[in-house]
């Protein structure tokens, strides 16, 4: 009975991380929309407050992720840190064009959960 409840248990925190990861996920694509939105609007300052959310929720989604999920949530995360480098020194356009990049990169990571 014991090893039932185990074996149960150890289930349901899998089953549990995939979904902490889905969120994560999600919302680091939410972020990384608004800071692509903000940079063609030419709103630095927005872009690099979403950019930074938007890394923030990659990490947390990649550390629960496992296999294709992580590596696109990794590179995401990647391209999210060159946006907001860029964005610091002021090239909107290319953080821009990073950000937009990780948005494709969270996006396959969250066609690819497993």
């Amino acid at each position: 009975m014991k090893k039932l409840a185990s074996v149960c248990a150890g289930l349901l925190l899998l089953l549990s991380t995939s979904v902490f990861a889905e969120d994560h996920a999600s919302e680091a694509l939410k972020h990384a929309n608004a800071a692509v939105e903000h940079g063609k609007a030419g709103h630095t300052p927005l872009l690099l407050e979403h950019a930074k959310a938007a890394l923030e929720d990659a990490l947390a989604a990649s550390i629960v992720a496992k296999s294709v999920a992580k590596n696109h949530l990794d590179a995401g995360a990647k391209e999210l840190q060159e946006a907001i480098d860029q964005g610091t020194l002021g090239h909107v356009g290319v953080a821009t064009s990073h950000a937009e990049a990780a948005v494709e990169h969270i996006k396959a990571g969250n066609n690819n959960k497993k």
